[in-house]
């Protein structure tokens, strides 16, 4: 695609695999899907830290709130990695 087509559909200027930092560390409280109940994956990692850690955490969290007690559980155990 030449620069005048780029330009003629549109183009905002954003590229898709520029670097542009690490995408995936948004805060949580930001993501558009952060309302939506925890999905699988974090319920099933959640509960592993969870029982690791001692602590019990309520069942019905948001993505959000899941991904936020994961990184504290993962800070906790200290499991960064």
């Amino acid at each position: 695609m030449t620069e005048s087509n780029i330009q003629a559909n549109g183009d905002t200027g954003e590229q898709i695999g520029a670097i542009t930092g690490n995408t995936t560390e948004n805060d949580p409280q930001e993501w558009v899907s952060g309302d939506e109940p925890m999905t699988g994956a974090q319920r099933s990692y959640l509960d592993t830290l969870a029982r690791d850690a001692d602590e019990t955490l309520s069942a019905d969290l948001t993505k959000a709130e899941a991904s936020e007690h994961i990184e504290r559980l993962r800070t906790s155990l200290g499991r960064e990695d």
